[in-house]
């Protein structure tokens, strides 16, 4: 692991960060009053929002367990990873091909804190973190290849991240940069916010985020499957992450009917 105690004093409890905000809707203890009330005033408008958060979650397991067991992926390249949560992507990866490699970044100093802390090596693979902007591909590209061999596959992991990239910072560029640098046989695991399924209630959210200093973008189903383009999606597609893959569920607890307005698929690079 690599990180700096000091990142610590550099962390900003002046406005809600997206990572803090999350963990709290998970139920963690990894946030700050400031985290704490834009979330509750989420929930009052969207009372589905942990239960979105805990989906989200549960998604990135199943695509890892999939990738692991039945893809035979061992790199791994988390983009926004947000505070580490049990079991977090390493842990799943890395329980299953324990020579698996697992790299981390996100751009808040207490996630770096907790990664130093928290996410161990197994003795024939590898966990790292990087602290940089996801709006910086070159850079972490630059700082993974330390790590992982971009001659071969990886999968390329953004969970809930590209909703708060608007396609003005770069979301495009963002993407191609990353998908571009990937060898053949890698692939792109996504999950983003959509108003397709409860376009009030996530209007609401989106407002009440802009309210806290946080941009939020919605994006359709055709928008959120451009940015697989050139890439092959694994069945079912895209589609609400809730529905994708189900049976790999472990210990999941059930959602109830209403939709989780996140799309998430999994699409692989000939």
């Amino acid at each position: 692991m690599t990180g700096t105690e000091p990142a610590v004093q550099r962390i900003d409890t002046s406005k809600p960060h997206p990572a803090r905000v999350y963990d709290w809707f998970l139920g963690g203890k990894d946030n700050y009053p400031v985290d704490e009330q834009l979330g509750r005033q989420i929930t009052s408008l969207d009372p589905g929002a942990p239960r979105t958060a805990r989906a989200n979650r549960w998604f990135m397991q199943r695509a890892t367990r999939m990738l692991v067991r039945e893809s035979g992926i061992r790199q791994f390249l988390d983009v926004g990873t947000g505070i580490p949560t049990a079991p977090n992507l390493h842990q799943i990866a890395q329980s299953t091909a324990p020579d698996a490699r697992v790299v981390y970044v996100d751009n808040d100093p207490i996630v770096l804190a907790h990664a130093a802390a928290l996410l161990r090596d197994t003795p024939e693979g590898a966990t790292e973190y990087i602290q940089a902007d996801a709006r910086e591909p070159l850079t972490i590209l630059q700082q993974a290849s330390r790590v992982l061999d971009f001659d071969r596959p990886i999968a390329l992991s953004l969970i809930a991240l590209l909703h708060f990239i608007p396609d003005e910072d770069g979301a495009h560029e963002l993407m191609a940069t990353l998908i571009d640098a990937l060898a053949p046989g890698s692939c792109l695991v996504l999950s983003a916010m959509t108003a397709d399924l409860e376009r009030e209630k996530v209007e609401r959210g989106i407002a009440a985020y802009a309210a806290g200093g946080v941009t939020l973008v919605a994006r359709s189903h055709a928008e959120v499957s451009s940015v697989f383009k050139g890439l092959e999606p694994m069945d079912p597609g895209i589609v609400s992450v809730s529905e994708w893959h189900p049976e790999l569920a472990e210990g999941e607890t059930p959602l109830g009917e209403r939709p989780v307005s996140l799309y998430g698929g999994v699409g692989f690079k000939a």
